[in-house]
């Protein structure tokens, strides 16, 4: 879940690394540090907290040199502090390395190097490693790569490293397992990062390594990569499709203010090229190319975590409402360890907005070992999961740099209903009338998305009423228990106020008993087909002195006259409702973290991508 970054060419090193940790801080934000090699020694500056405490730091020290590494952590083993904060030295000072991920055998490898007189000083996983190379580089007399390949047969875990030699000041070495790593390729000059976003103003010419692969770049221009069997790989170079714009916060004062705004036009661009509502069609190319087999599945499984997994749970409503084929929404992290029925008739959909979010890819793996068709639904071009699935589709939301998701949720929620109106049609579940209407209407989504932000000052204000509250409850019923459910989690994450989401209807069985009048309860009611159940669930919170916000459709007078606050948005079809339900409750967790306090686009502990398990 940390940040890495590294650079080795002709220019200052620093300028490019700190800038790099800038774009990567929302991978981790406990500490961050560099390593630059110059004059023929390792400088290495690390500080607790953000970049910008190593910013601070760094401004009156040297930090020269065109060959460096950087870091922004999350921490795992050991506090976060100076000390365990990366680049980690060995013991005799001459390598440095950062490392994502985690050794889970680091323990033994360390009792077996103290034995051999190494004395550690962080508490530190990352530490072991960076001992463990010079060790081997001391016995067997090897060259840097050489060295770190023999060290990693003998690592278990996941691992994205890099790592330099003062005695080869002309070489950058690299590695992957279960992390990402992205090798960006300039005019005689090369980088290295956790994604692509500290490299996109230098180049657009990235390879993304795979699994168990070792790169090594010189300043005379070479670049080998080898599995860590030894044999030499060819790369495949992509063109990155992403401008340096997406990543500044263009004038909203923090990123995820600035992405809920943009989700009209994601919305959009996630359709775009998919559907023709005048011609009556929806296309997904990952999806068509395997038709007969998607026909034959006897049930989808849907994998994913947090934001992912409540997009998955409106997934399954969808596909099992339109398309009638049977769907399991399972969080990641407990079908990788349940030891799950899945065959080769079962589709499993993998949703994840970064692609490498290891629970997810861990129960990937698991369904291909037992046969099953593998479809990822992704954000991050070239992510490890685009590259394992047997086919899948991005959603094209662009980058997101606020921790909390936003519209990568909105996005995948879009590809979810395009995907269930695909696999409807195609199988006669749908009538050709009420299918062409749920994609015009899908075609008018981003439109009334922008209707509902047009509601800011109205949210704003009925945030400044409930923003000292300690608890909230959200509740939803059909479509919208998914969207109660990802608002609680939106404001859990970033406001750090508990919440909670329920299913309306279960709100006697149990929580009904917390309702007072310090109790904000949020009740997504724009659902038609249950509207009167959901007036009497008002009614009862009311009865009780609750405060009810509730989210309506326009023109509602019946719940407008019992609840305290409401939220109108557009009239839409049922099934589309969670498009525009979830950006009020967006806009209340944003306003209330602001009132609060609290750093919206980091919130404390959390991390935007989840690489470790």
């Amino acid at each position: 879940m940390c940040g890495i970054v590294a650079y080795i060419g002709k220019k200052e090193a620093y300028p490019i690394l700190i800038k790099g940790l800038q774009r990567l801080e929302y991978r981790g934000y406990d500490s961050s540090g560099v390593a630059l090699l110059s004059n023929g020694s390792i400088n290495v500056l690390k500080k607790k907290g953000k970049v910008s405490e190593l910013s601070n730091f760094a401004a009156d020290r040297p930090h020269d040199g065109t060959l460096g590494i950087a870091h922004t952590r999350w921490a795992t083993h050991g506090a976060p502090d100076d000390i365990n904060a990366h680049p980690h030295q060995s013991g005799d000072k001459t390598l440095a390395l950062v490392h994502n991920g985690i050794i889970e055998n680091y323990a033994p490898l360390k009792a077996a190097l103290e034995q051999d007189g190494h004395v550690f000083i962080s508490e530190t996983d990352t530490e072991v490693l960076t001992h463990l190379i010079e060790e081997i580089k001391r016995r067997e007399n090897l060259p840097i790569e050489e060295a770190v390949r023999l060290a990693l047969t003998r690592v278990v875990g996941a691992y994205a490293i890099v790592v330099v030699d003062r005695d080869e000041p002309d070489k950058l070495v690299a590695a992957r397992k279960g992390s990402p790593l992205v090798v960006g390729i300039g005019d005689d000059e090369y980088f290295m990062a956790s994604d692509a976003t500290p490299i996109i103003e230098h180049t657009k010419r990235v390879i993304y390594l795979n699994d168990e692969e070792i790169v090594m770049a010189t300043r005379d221009g070479r670049l080998e990569i080898k599995s860590i069997e030894n044999e030499v790989q060819t790369p495949f170079i992509h063109e990155l499709d992403m401008q340096i714009e997406m990543m500044e916060k263009s004038g909203f004062d923090y990123f995820m203010l600035k992405e809920i705004y943009e989700q009209p036009k994601t919305i959009g661009d996630s359709m775009r090229g998919r559907l023709n509502a005048e011609e009556g069609w929806v296309k997904l190319g990952g999806l068509d190319e395997f038709t007969s087999r998607i026909a034959k599945a006897q049930r989808f499984i849907i994998a994913a975590c947090g934001t992912s997994w409540h997009s998955g749970l409106i997934g399954e409503y969808l596909i099992e409402d339109l398309a009638r084929i049977p769907v399991e929404v399972e969080y990641a992290s407990e079908l990788r360890y349940r030891n799950p029925i899945i065959t080769d008739e079962d589709v499993v959909i993998a949703i994840s907005q970064s692609g490498e979010t290891a629970d997810t890819l861990a129960a990937l793996e698991l369904a291909k070992e037992k046969g099953a068709m593998i479809y990822g639904i992704v954000n991050v071009v070239g992510s490890s999961i685009a590259r394992i699935t047997d086919a899948g589709s991005y959603i094209h939301a662009g980058p997101e740099i606020g921790v909390a998701s936003t519209k990568a949720f909105t996005g995948q929620v879009t590809l979810l209903t395009m995907i269930a109106l695909s696999l409807a049609q195609k199988r006669g579940t749908i009538s050709d009338e009420y299918f062409r209407k749920l994609l015009k209407e899908l075609g008018n989504i981003p439109a009334k998305v922008s209707k509902v932000l047009e509601s800011n000052a109205l949210i704003q204000y009925i945030a400044g009423e409930i923003k000292d509250r300690t608890n909230a409850l959200y509740l939803g019923r059909g479509y919208n228990f998914p969207v109660a459910l990802e608002g609680a989690l939106k404001l859990k994450e970033i406001s750090y106020i508990h919440a909670e989401g329920y299913p309306a209807a279960e709100m006697k069985h149990g929580p009904i008993a917390l309702i007072d009048e310090e109790m904000p309860v949020i009740v997504i009611a724009t659902n038609k087909s249950a509207y009167d159940k959901i007036v009497s669930n008002i009614q009862e919170v009311k009865a009780r002195k609750g405060f009810v916000i509730a989210i309506v459709t326009e023109g509602d007078t019946v719940i407008s006259k019992i609840a305290d606050h409401t939220i109108e948005i557009p009239d839409t079809e049922e099934p589309l409702t969670p498009l525009l339900s979830v950006i009020p409750l967006q806009l209340l967790s944003y306003h209330i973290a602001v009132m609060r306090g609290c750093n919206v686009d980091q919130p404390r502990n959390l991390a935007k991508s989840v690489t470790v398990e």
